[in-house]
């Protein structure tokens, strides 16, 4: 049996300062998505490619370890979108038809930035959790996607904040 779920989340980030920069800011495709996921479980692949591995999770007594290949583009009209290019589960055994989608969209506006992201899982139900009912795998999978990106966006709201600061420092320095 495949269960399947998803969240979204979106992101209306007000600036104070320096406004008029954050469309050259989010063209710092790297420093950008270093600030918005936890860049120790990030790895660069190649210009515009990323491996994000995502926070250890408990399910019920199991262990998983998601790991997402994620496409970066800058789009003409101004907008990061971000996307899963593939993905893996470690750590429930024999699942091989796991499938974790994200589709993401970060853009500058007059005020700040605002964004919104949607992750999605498809995955057949394992076969230690065959006793729990699909819809309570399925309600707990939804609350961990929420979680997971309620903490990105504390991340944006904080970290990418920070660092647009500081690159605004920086870049006003050369």
């Amino acid at each position: 049996m495949s269960l399947a779920f998803r969240a979204c989340q979106k992101l209306d980030l007000p600036f104070r300062d320096n406004v008029e920069r954050l469309p050259d800011y989010l063209l710092q495709q790297e420093r950008v998505v270093g600030a918005m996921l936890d860049s120790k479980k990030l790895t660069l692949l190649g210009p515009g490619s990323y491996r994000y591995t995502v926070t250890s999770l408990q399910v019920f007594q199991l262990q998983v370890n998601p790991v997402v290949s994620i496409g970066v583009v800058n789009c003409e009209d101004g907008k990061l979108r971000m996307h899963a290019t593939d993905s893996e589960l470690k750590g429930l055994g024999l699942v091989d038809d796991f499938v974790l989608g994200l589709e993401a969209t970060l853009e500058a506006t007059q005020k700040g930035l605002e964004g919104e992201a949607l992750l999605s899982v498809t995955v057949s139900q394992p076969p230690l959790l065959r006793l729990i009912p699909a819809s309570v795998l399925e309600s707990t999978g939804r609350s961990i996607l929420n979680g997971i990106l309620l903490g990105i966006k504390a991340r944006v709201g904080q970290q990418l904040v920070e660092d647009f600061e500081d690159w605004c420092r920086e870049s006003s320095k050369s």
